[in-house]
């Protein structure tokens, strides 16, 4: 028998955010005081995805590629500006950072699956495909851009002594600073590692059960996540190194001294 796809009322909607008082019924048992918090979390959650749905709405019936290529820009610009404020310490020059690592991973590694993995769609523009996959691939490379930046801003602050003294015997730039770039790597992918480890396992991913919940066959369904999840990572990868450097090259000159004094 052929897998048929529900289609929510909005009443269903409702019903389905009531569980949000349960959030709310915590937090005033325990007085933990996330009450206002989690009110506008919820509010804005309806509002935003409310009005995204408006504007996809549109953008599918409009089909053209300036629409689409616009939209993506709104996109990664607010994912990158994100992804900045998330930092506690800042530096010269650490939005541009943000702003070029962000927009290069991901556009590069979703282009590539547009045009080389997914060359069968019509068009690369096509919203179905172009906005979806960028939207999670810029959701999870924001996530390891920011916890790169910050565990190497906080990692040179904390062991300033031990590398200025690397310095000062002689050593490089880059060897006085291995460490601290390695340990900010390793912590903006983890995430996304760990999460591959227990797929399928542990969690089901939302894009797959989407398309299962929608009625695509469930081995179709884990072909496309299959896809995703080396998407995701590889963007991640790329995008952490690459915001990891680029403060590495701010913060040290080519005489090999630290310039501490730019982190505030």
């Amino acid at each position: 028998m052929p897998a048929t796809y529900l289609e929510l009322s909005y009443w269903q909607v409702a019903v389905a955010a009531l569980l949000i008082v349960v959030n709310g019924a915590i937090s005033i048992v325990l007085r933990l005081g996330m009450e206002r918090t989690l009110a506008i979390a919820s509010v804005r959650t309806v509002l935003q995805l409310a009005l995204i749905g408006v504007v996809l709405e549109w953008v599918f019936q409009v089909d053209h590629w300036s629409v689409v290529v616009v939209l993506l820009c709104i996109m990664t610009g607010v994912a990158a500006v994100t992804a900045a404020q998330r930092s506690k310490r800042r530096y010269p020059g650490i939005w541009w950072d943000t702003v070029v690592s962000i927009w290069a991973s991901s556009w590069l590694v979703t282009g590539f699956t547009l045009l080389v993995v997914m060359h069968g769609i019509e068009r690369w523009y096509q919203p179905q495909y172009a906005i979806p996959l960028l939207g999670m691939v810029l959701g999870n490379t924001l996530n390891g851009i920011s916890l790169g930046q910050n565990t190497l801003t906080e990692a040179l602050v904390s062991q300033r002594e031990r590398i200025e003294g690397l310095l000062a015997i002689g050593a490089t730039r880059w060897e006085a600073v291995r460490e601290p770039v390695q340990l900010a790597i390793r912590t903006g992918t983890i995430p996304i590692i760990n999460s591959m480890m227990i797929v399928g396992l542990v969690s089901l991913p939302g894009m797959m059960t989407g398309q299962i919940l929608s009625g695509t066959k469930p081995i179709e369904a884990v072909k496309y996540q299959i896809v995703i999840m080396f998407l995701i990572a590889s963007a991640t990868a790329l995008g952490t190194v690459a915001v990891t450097l680029f403060g590495f090259a701010r913060l040290f000159n080519r005489d090999h001294q630290f310039l501490h004094s730019r982190l505030s």
